[in-house]
């Protein structure tokens, strides 16, 4: 039976593929074929030419958020435990277009061999739209603060324009084209490179995904000019001014004292100060303290401009005397308060400053400190409440108040003052 055994080739035949299914079974069981999804696989769209016509070029808009797909790979267990997103490509052929919506998406995957895959959804969704290219002015914008001793100067654009094509009406809803760059710690003339920014009427930023231009990935210059800054001061010619009959032309007060401005370094050296010439101030028969506002832009050398475009106003306040009088300004706050009842606290309706004028001999004038001089006396006013109270003026012998004046006080309650002041403390924290 041995010798039947060992000699019979059918028997051996079938021995080999029996061992040979049951390996197969065992390495399916150890490394079956199993299903895996990848997320946010981007489709590739190509062949976009095929929608170019000379009447009428056409573009496309990605719908139904189709731009990005789910894949199923169908490979074994040891294929997928390698396998990443990176290997996945997924491609809409814009030839396969159907019914002008619908583009079959294809996908492979690279260097594994994988028993199917397939995209979820299955296709693209796309609208065709006309084309349009239309050019836009760049609007030059910076953030951030330049060093100081500077002040940003000439901002431009390089080029100053873009065409930009894409669907009619994405094209239709641009409302302005940006380029931001930052300036912080410039300290220097400086071309910086920005990207473009497409901008809608409601100022909202307009995807580009869908849009080409004209300058292509490299963005856009942005040439930033800085200028050095300077304090200068000002000197008004007053030989303009002129007081009626019975008074004089005293002094003039202005603030600000002195303005910045910037320009070339040659140029700020030579500025000492700003000349505002006697026209700026030409006024006649004035009887009283006179207030001008005068734009010292107006004078500015050539070359030079204003490091702030908005602080170009000067308040100039003219004082005017009689015959025989000085004028005393003095601040509220550097009035005596005399006699305020203990319960109350005080505060001036106005903070402006007060004009005395006093008559009397010129030397006498001269020795008077008004600061020392003026006093208000509340011994009167026990009450909560707003009044008129005279103002008093220490005065050397043979001088006189030209006119009488009051100040407008408000005597609160000191307990209910505290009660505010912790109310705005509060308020500010």
């Amino acid at each position: 039976m041995r010798t039947r055994l060992s000699n019979n080739f059918s028997l051996k035949i079938l021995a080999f593929l029996a061992a040979g299914l049951l390996w197969l079974i065992v390495v399916n069981i150890d490394d079956p074929i199993m299903d895996q999804n990848f997320s946010n696989i981007p489709v590739t769209v190509i062949n976009t030419e095929v929608l170019a016509s000379e009447d009428s070029p056409k573009t496309y808009q990605i719908l139904d958020d189709t731009q990005n797909v789910t894949v199923t790979v169908k490979a074994k267990r040891s294929v997928l435990s390698k396998l990443s997103a990176n290997d996945i490509t997924a491609v809409a052929d814009m030839k396969e277009l159907t019914l002008e919506t619908q583009i079959p998406i294809e996908v492979t995957v690279k260097n594994y061999k994988v028993a199917d895959a397939y995209a979820t959804p299955r296709n693209m969704q796309v609208k065709l739209e006309d084309e349009e290219t239309k050019k836009f002015p760049i609007v030059p914008k910076t953030t951030g603060t330049v060093r100081d001793g500077y002040v940003l100067g000439q901002i431009e654009a390089m080029p100053e324009k873009v065409s930009i094509r894409g669907p009619k009406s994405v094209i239709d809803k641009i409302s302005k084209v940006e380029a931001t760059v930052s300036v912080s710690g410039l300290s220097k003339t400086s071309t910086l490179v920005s990207e473009l920014k497409l901008y809608d009427e409601d100022n909202n930023e307009i995807d580009q995904n869908l849009l080409s231009n004209n300058l292509g990935t490299e963005g856009v210059d942005i040439h930033v000019e800085l200028l050095r800054t300077k304090n200068v001061p000002l000197n008004f010619d007053t030989s303009a001014i002129q007081a009626a009959n019975g008074y004089e032309f005293s002094n003039i007060k202005y603030e600000p004292k002195e303005i910045s401005v910037s320009g070339d370094v040659d140029k700020l050296q030579q500025l000492s100060e700003l000349q505002i010439p006697a026209s700026a101030l030409a006024m006649e028969n004035l009887k009283e303290k006179t207030e001008k506002v005068i734009d010292v832009s107006d004078y500015l050398p050539d070359g030079i401009v204003l490091a702030d475009e908005n602080a170009n106003s000067v308040a100039v306040t003219i004082l005017i005397e009689k015959d025989g009088t000085k004028s005393f300004e003095i601040s509220v706050g550097s009035v005596s308060v005399l006699n305020l009842d203990s319960d109350l606290s005080i505060n001036y309706e106005s903070a402006n400053a007060l004009d005395i004028q006093i008559r009397g001999p010129e030397d006498a004038l001269n020795k008077i400190d008004i600061d020392e001089s003026v006093s208000i006396d509340l011994a009167k006013y026990t009450e909560p409440g707003t009044y008129n109270v005279p103002i008093q003026v220490s005065l050397p012998e043979h001088c006189t108040l030209e006119k009488n004046m009051s100040i407008k006080v408000m005597l609160e309650n000191k307990a209910k003052a505290n009660v505010k002041d912790e109310e705005k403390t509060k308020e500010n924290n």
